[in-house]
């Protein structure tokens, strides 16, 4: 299963001095800049090249201007202006498009210049962080390889406040993991190689690993995920967990949760060829759930983290659960399946109820769940709930400040429920109409968690973008990891 995890992201990252000479040019292949909109005369005298530069940048003030310097190497340069209050999104997307035309190049030198207190270390953030993003190899299966081309080396100059390296480096890994699996073919990713693809992570990474398959799930009467999975010709799904123990830990358990559906067929309720093209993508919430957590490993957080993941296909055939079967959760809880392409809430439903078991301090999950969620805010933000109304404001400010912006969406249960009052069980699965989709789901899924247990439930919308999102240049975004890291940065207020 080796051959199926992500190579190393091995770039070396250093700060040389607090002056970028010409000597130092000389060794680079490429120099990415961010200046300040409007940069002083004085500011830009310390550049080298500087007349070339200032010129250019005059040109085109709003654009990326790129070109060679004439320099014994003939280093090539990408040059863009931000305001220094432009939001953390707006640069990490400016720092994509500087960062693009050095992909290809080996050393990288990293400059941003001429910024106030308090905002270069956020413009270097971004570069570093888009170029990290860059040095990625996704996943090729062509029989011809291309040439191994990419950012090793990236070395900043001038700089009188560093970001934190350490974590720019561990979201960049936890990135690069989701996207990198979220990538990968269904018929190499199906349910039995995921599962023993993240055993092999677990050992590599020191944690521990669990997988309750099939029959342990009956024992466990986890009827809902069963349902989705018992089309499964080789019966090998199954709801993973693994376990996060550091030597030195504190405060209470983090859970995390994800969806790992590694094809929705849509089932019974079949889907149309334009809707199920992508549907390898469809394990993308547990794919983040992964990525969090080895970009927590990564930085030693001193926190018990586990990670639960529902791992199974939705396929087709006479074993595919229909429309009006009702089916029990291990919590007991009563379902009147109404459609079949909404799998994920039913797989997530007992993995939820399971973890909660265990009464965590906070648990998230990550769904690509809704396509309603999408059509309320498009590919640009993630959808998401909690059962904490006081969390919203602070939930969209962290989404500002990590540029993985989040949408809260209302919770209320006398508003929703009664929409998924049953005639026969304790719930209906969904609705028919589809509308506020996103929101029934989690209305849903809110039925298997205590109130106890603070919990937040992010409808991936983000997951994937046309030309990439942010800092990050696929269309697969890995988008979560960045948030999740943020979130346990800040914090929440009480609950």
């Amino acid at each position: 299963m080796t051959e199926l995890l992500p190579p190393k992201l091995s770039v070396t990252i250093r700060h040389t001095g607090n002056k970028l000479s010409r000597a130092e040019l000389d060794k680079l292949d490429h120099l990415l800049i961010l200046v300040p909109k409007g940069l002083a005369a004085t500011a830009w005298s310390e550049l080298p090249y500087h007349e070339l530069l200032k010129k250019l940048s005059r040109r085109d003030p709003d654009g990326v201007i790129s070109g060679r310097f004439a320099n014994a190497s003939a280093t090539g340069f990408s040059l863009g202006a931000i305001s220094p209050e432009a939001s953390v999104f707006e640069k990490l997307t400016l720092a994509r498009q500087v960062t693009a035309a050095a992909s290809a190049e080996s050393t990288v030198g990293v400059l941003a210049h001429g910024f106030g207190a308090g905002h270069q270390a956020t413009a270097l953030d971004a570069l570093v962080s888009a170029a990290l993003a860059s040095a990625a190899r996704m996943p090729s299966l062509k029989s011809k390889p291309k040439r191994d081309r990419r950012i090793r080396s990236l070395r900043l100059f001038a700089v009188a406040e560093l970001p934190d390296l350490k974590r720019c480096q561990a979201e960049a890994e936890g990135n690069y993991l989701a996207r990198w699996l979220t990538t990968l073919p269904p018929n190499q990713l199906d349910s039995a190689n995921y599962c023993r693809l993240i055993e092999v992570l677990a050992k590599r990474e020191g944690w521990s690993y669990k997988l309750l398959g099939q029959k342990e799930l009956e024992k466990k009467g986890a009827g809902a995920f069963l349902a989705v999975a018992q089309a499964n010709p080789g019966r090998d799904a199954g709801i993973v967990h693994l376990k996060y123990r550091p030597k030195k830990t504190g405060g209470e358990l983090l859970t995390l949760v994800g969806k790992g559906i590694c094809f929705d067929t849509g089932g019974t309720n079949l889907k149309p060829h334009d809707s199920m093209l992508d549907m390898h993508e469809d394990m993308g919430g547990s794919a983040v759930a992964l990525g969090c957590l080895l970009a927590i490993s990564r930085l030693g957080l001193p926190r018990r983290v586990d990670c639960w993941l529902a791992i199974s296909e939705n396929m087709i055939g006479n074993q595919a659960y229909k429309p009006q079967d009702v089916i029990t959760a291990c919590n007991g809880v009563t379902i009147q399946v109404i459609h079949t392409d909404a799998e994920g809430r039913m797989a997530l439903a007992d993995t939820l109820a399971l973890a909660a078991r265990d009464k965590p301090g906070l648990m998230i999950d990550y769904a690509t769940l809704t396509g309603s969620c999408i059509r309320g805010l498009t590919t640009r933000l993630s959808a998401i709930f909690s059962n904490r109304d006081h969390w919203r404001e602070p939930l969209i400010q962290i989404g500002r400040a990590s540029g993985e912006r989040v949408w809260p969406f209302p919770l209320d249960e006398k508003d929703f429920d009664q929409t998924l009052e049953s005639p026969i069980a304790d719930i209906k699965q969904c609705t028919t109409d589809g509308m506020g989709d996103h929101i029934y789901a989690a209305r849903f899924l809110r039925r298997f968690v205590p109130d106890s247990i603070p919990w937040l439930h992010i409808d991936l919308g983000a997951s994937s973008h046309k030309g990439g999102l942010a800092h990050i240049p696929t269309q697969i975004t890995g988008f979560g990891v960045r948030f999740t890291l943020e979130l346990l940065d800040a914090g929440l207020p009480d609950r």
